[in-house]
């Protein structure tokens, strides 16, 4: 990684999503300085002008959170060629970074369509049993006939036809229907598909029998925006598709974006207007996908954190941002998709489900209305892991939520290697504790690292696919837990210094600088740079911070509730899913638990998001539940500080974890306490999980 003190020579620039960020050159491509940091921009031309693959934009003001001022003007000069490329794509608002050099200080956002490595989003639906009771249903009518003297008015015939076949009474009709119904009616020759929303207003007229409706599905995540378009009559998923919530260039976690919302007077606009063109993107690409047009598309229904929820309606955030966190608005709502600026269809209505409290939003209540924990004996602690995990427990009698900032460490920000979850990121680890070699698995690579064949004199073929880029979040689970097991770190997360006095014994795996230590997980051979990939201390620590966060928000709820354990836990979300349940409990991000008991659910945000597209009836038990919930407040919780504090060892400090007897490294008798109370151990022997 390029590395210098701050100079006019040497301007910082940082990639996003990825959040790679380095000192170059002034003068050097931008294209040039992806590659040397590890970020992977599409350039099939070679910078020939001719592909148009390698466009990234270059966003505009102070970011406090990066400590960094960005502008336009700190890239080079667009040439007139470049210019005349851009306006003929519609993408004056870019630049190719095959043709701009960085001359100044750069935040730059490179969009979806340019990674080379296209994220791997694990936001997948989920089959379940859905009852089908869409709010948007059509019906076919036949319309008495205008006749001269008879003075109802078409909407009037129309209303009347449709009591009178479909008992359905008391309707409105949208304007913009209103209008072109004449034509529609005389056009069918006074029959008609009308379609219906909550059987309260006609959404539609279209002359003739017609089939076709369809909704939209959606969980607006901090970090990644996932959408089902499914057929409302049959409930059939017809087309997924997801992608990085473009809000990330403005900061990472909840808070940072409440931030640039205060900072800014234009913060709020710009991160609605990011927000929606990524909802219209999906809706385009998942009708494309669906053979279907995009304004077919009548009805939606959006899940979030309070502020997504927020920033998506256009509302100011800010009083999120402390206490007493108040909400704009906890219960649900509907909306017209064209007062968003969402182009589906015109009559389209947008729904979002209620949020419990001021941290814990529509996302949370979906993942509750998948799982329901409220209709079982079982006491469930429900984890939905992400930017900002929302954790619930309870049964059937009682229910308790908070939230936790875990931050973006999970999501591979914060980490000098971290990356999301993309072709080459490491995703699995194992550690020899003998040795202390690791061998780890990529995205997009079947085979593990000690079974790579690598070399000038390896016939392509045989070597690997992806070599590896950086680590996504499980991967940095895995290698921190893998690391405490082979005694590379203490349980109070510092590199063993006894590790330092057996470099000769255990090859070249750590690195020392003074008292820190790195390890060396990937060497350079075996990366996409040439560089080795390392586990600083700086890294765990962020790793450590996160997962504490996670373990006090649970421990709270379970101290209300006059709980020491509980009979199953539930990880849901995209990161959540993904990890290695006996990993999260080796590492402390959850309580002690039969690991049989612990399940991953998948993305029960957004399947809970489906349920109420498909099922107008959950919605109502969505606002019910989000009532009942009971809510704790972490953030001001006079206990928070102790068990945060607890939770930063390996498990941690002071809890049992039973369910890991054989698995957690043994304690190492010869233990001397120092001056301040910490211990100073020998290398313990660890035990490998089966």
């Amino acid at each position: 990684m390029i590395m210098a003190d701050k100079n006019h020579n040497e301007p910082l620039v940082i990639f996003m999503p990825s959040g790679r960020r380095g000192r170059v050159p002034a003068g050097t491509l931008v294209l040039d300085a992806a590659r040397q940091l590890g970020v992977e921009i599409e350039s099939i031309c070679g910078g020939r002008l001719t592909c148009n693959k390698c466009r990234i934009r270059v966003e505009e003001g102070q970011f406090a959170k990066h400590g960094i001022s960005s502008a336009s003007s700190h890239l080079s000069s667009a040439s007139e060629e470049e210019i005349h490329l851009l306006e003929k794509l519609e993408s004056v608002d870019c630049r190719l970074s095959c043709n701009a050099r960085i001359v100044d200080d750069a935040l730059i956002f490179v969009p979806e369509e340019s990674r080379a490595h296209k994220q791997v989003v694990r936001k997948a639906a989920t089959d379940r049993v859905i009852e089908l009771f869409p709010a948007v249903r059509q019906v076919f009518v036949e319309v008495d006939t205008a006749v001269l003297g008879e003075h109802r008015g078409d909407w009037g015939r129309l209303q009347d036809a449709l009591a009178a076949k479909w008992d359905l009474h008391d309707l409105t009709i949208d304007l913009p229907v209103l209008r072109e119904l004449q034509a529609n009616l005389r056009s069918g020759k006074w029959a008609v598909t009308v379609t219906l929303w909550q059987d309260r207003e006609v959404i539609d007229v279209q002359p003739g029998y017609q089939e076709g409706v369809f909704g939209l599905a959606v969980d607006i995540g901090s970090t990644t925006i996932a959408g089902f378009l499914c057929d409302l009559r049959t409930g059939q998923i017809l087309a997924t598709d997801s992608m990085m919530n473009p809000q990330v260039t403005y900061g990472e976690d909840l808070m940072s974006r409440v931030s640039y919302a205060m900072m800014h007077n234009d913060g709020l606009d710009k991160m609605h207007t990011a927000v929606i063109d990524a909802l219209n993107r999906l809706a385009a690409s998942t009708a494309r996908e669906a053979g279907i047009r995009q304004r077919q598309i009548q009805e939606a229904v959006f899940v979030g954190n309070t502020t997504m929820t927020h920033i998506l309606l256009g509302i100011s955030p800010v009083e999120l941002g402390g206490a007493p966190f108040a909400l704009a608005n906890r219960d649900a709502m509907d909306v017209k998709a064209r007062e968003l600026g969402l182009r589906l269809h015109r009559g389209a209505n947008v729904h979002v489900l209620p949020a419990e409290a001021g941290h814990v939003g529509a996302d949370n209540v979906a993942a509750l209305i998948a799982e329901e924990p409220y209709s079982q004996e079982a006491v469930t602690l429900l984890v939905d892991v992400g930017t900002n995990a929302e954790i619930v427990l309870g049964n059937q009698d009682w229910l308790l939520s908070a939230s936790s900032p875990t931050g973006p460490a999970f999501e591979g920000a914060q980490i000098r290697f971290g990356m999301r979850a993309a072709p080459g990121a490491i995703e699995r680890v194992r550690i020899d504790p003998e040795t202390l070699e690791a061998r780890f698995r990529v995205i997009g690579e079947e085979n593990w690292s000690s079974n790579w064949q690598i070399g000038p004199k390896v016939p392509a073929e045989a070597q690997p696919r992806h070599l590896a880029a950086g680590i996504c979040g499980s991967g940095i689970i895995e290698v921190v837990a893998e690391m405490f097991l082979a005694g590379i770190l203490l349980p109070d997360g510092r590199f063993n210094p006894v590790i330092g006095n057996q470099l000769a014994v255990n090859g070249d795996r750590i690195r020392w600088d003074g008292k820190r230590g790195e390890y060396i997980l990937a060497t350079a051979e075996q990366t996409t740079t040439g560089n080795p990939i390392v586990v600083t201390q700086d890294d765990v620590r962020n790793i450590q911070l996160a997962k504490a966060a996670l373990y006090a928000g649970a421990k709270l709820l379970m101290n209300e509730a006059g709980l020491e354990s509980v009979d199953r836990i539930v990880l849901a979300g995209a990161f959540g899913s993904y990890i290695d349940p006996k990993y999260a409990m080796i590492l402390g991000l959850i309580p002690d638990c039969d690991l049989e008991k612990v399940t991953a659910v998948g993305n029960a945000a957004g399947d809970g998001a489906r349920i109420a597209l498909l099922n107008k009836h959950k919605r109502a038990d969505a606002q019910r539940i989000a009532e009942w919930v009971r809510y704790v407040e972490t953030a001001v919780h006079p206990d928070f500080q102790q068990e945060f504090v607890g939770a930063i060892h390996l498990p941690h400090a002071t809890d049992a974890f039973p369910h890991l007897t054989g698995l957690l490294p043994e304690p190492d008798p010869a233990i001397e306490l120092n001056g301040n109370g910490r211990s100073d151990r020998r290398r313990r022997r660890a035990r490998k999980p089966a």
